[in-house]
Parts: C-alpha cells; sequence; structure tokens
C-alpha cells in the first residue's frame, strides 16, 4: 500500500492531494492566483489533519520541482521537504513539464508530440516536448516563441501545446499541426500515478540538498514609481 501526499505550486494554480494506491483521498485546489504562501500551508494542515482522523500514516511526500514560478516553486518545495524531514518519509521530485504531460498523454497518438508550456513572462515560456510514451523529445528551455517556432517539429508531426504558457501563443505557432488545449494546468492530482511510480522505483531525492528546477536566475526588480533616484 503506497500513501502519498502531492503538492504542486509551480503556477498560479495551488493544489495538494492526498492518495492512496491511486485513489483521491481529498484534493485541494486554488485557481484564483498567487497565494501559495498561505493556501500551501492551509491545504496541508487540512489533509494531514484528515489523515490523523483516519489514521492514515503518509509513506512520502512528492513535489513538483519546476520550472515554474520562481517564488511558487520555493514555497512549495520548502513545504515538502519540511513535512520530508518531519516525518522521516521519502521526498520525491517530479518535473513540471513531465506532470502536464502525463495529464495529457491520452490526447495524442503514436505521432503526435505533448508540448507542455509554462509561462515565463511576455513571449517566453519554459517548453518541453515528449512522445506519447513521456519520454523526452526536447528538453526543457526557455523559449522566445515567435513567427516559425517549433516549424521543423511541426512539418514532420502534430504537436498539442497546452499551458498556461501555450495560451500566449497561440496566435504566433499557426502552423495546421499546432494543436491548442486550454486551461491545462500542472495539479496535485496529476502527480499521483508518476509518485507512485517513483516510489515503487525508490527514486528519490536528498531533503538536505534538493532545489528547484529553476532554469532562470530569479531577478527581483522594482517598479519604475519606487526607484528613487538619488543624486549627490
Amino acid at each position: 500500500m503506497c500513501t502519498l501526499l502531492t503538492i504542486e505550486t509551480s503556477t498560479p494554480v495551488c493544489s495538494c492531494a492526498l492518495s492512496r494506491d491511486g485513489e483521491i483521498l481529498m484534493n485541494k485546489e486554488n485557481y484564483e492566483g498567487r497565494s501559495h504562501a498561505s493556501l500551501s500551508g492551509l491545504f496541508v494542515h487540512e489533509i494531514m489533519e484528515y489523515a490523523r482522523e483516519q489514521d492514515i500514516s503518509l509513506d512520502a511526500i512528492a513535489v513538483s520541482s519546476g520550472p515554474g514560478s520562481y517564488t511558487g516553486l520555493r514555497i512549495g518545495v520548502s513545504e515538502a521537504k519540511g513535512l520530508s524531514y518531519g516525518l522521516g518519509i521519502p521526498l520525491i521530485a517530479i518535473p513540471t513539464a513531465r506532470i502536464m504531460a502525463s495529464m495529457m498523454k491520452e490526447k495524442a497518438d503514436e505521432k503526435t508530440l505533448l508540448c507542455p508550456m509554462v509561462d515565463a513572462r511576455r513571449m517566453e515560456v519554459y517548453a518541453t516536448f515528449f512522445d506519447r510514451s513521456l519520454n523526452v523529445v526536447r528538453e526543457t528551455s526557455a523559449d522566445i516563441v515567435e513567427e516559425g517556432s517549433y516549424s521543423e517539429l511541426l512539418e514532420e508531426r502534430k504537436i498539442i501545446f497546452f499551458g498556461n504558457g501555450a495560451e500566449k501563443c497561440r496566435s504566433v505557432i499557426t502552423h495546421p499541426n499546432a494543436l491548442f488545449f486550454d486551461n491545462i494546468h500542472p495539479l496535485a492530482s496529476g502527480m499521483v500515478s508518476l509518485a507512485e511510480k517513483d516510489f515503487a522505483d525508490k527514486s528519490f531525492v536528498d531533503v538536505a540538498y534538493f532545489e528547484p528546477f529553476y532554469l532562470k536566475e530569479f531577478v527581483a526588480t522594482l517598479p519604475r514609481n519606487k526607484i528613487i533616484d538619488i543624486k549627490s
């Protein structure tokens, strides 16, 4: 029997789920924006209270590892590491793109590629290409999307684009082999099958040293009206 707590905070959607042998016992999701700092803790608290009431013991914690929102990833991973260390159970890290591709694999046939896209501001996205079996065809990279992007791949086969990064690319990627699905978000409930496989394979990360896959360094900026020009 495998009981897992999964945590997903890489995009504006915040979600946590409790599962046992593939069955979702409790699921918490919020789509309203960037309140992960308060929501993730609240969701975990509610799930842990439920687990205690039902005399359920966790076998592992699984967290989405990025890329995605720097702040969101930091919050989710910190929560997961704290629980893993405090409970003395393994930590599983699953790439955000893999979670999204797993949720969409039934939409593809053997000749179709899956391309989850996570918004990286302006016309930049974190994009990864998978086949239906979730083999990586092209590793994750930060791409500036413009006319002609991915044309070589699109000439060869159909590609399903999805995720909050894909929504802004629809008007630019106009090749007839480009297919778009809206409102697809990485979710804790969508992590369960992947996390169970990693648990069975004992594919764990080191709680002390694990860091999210940010891909790009975080750069803090101030709004223009907050910048003060100090002259000597």
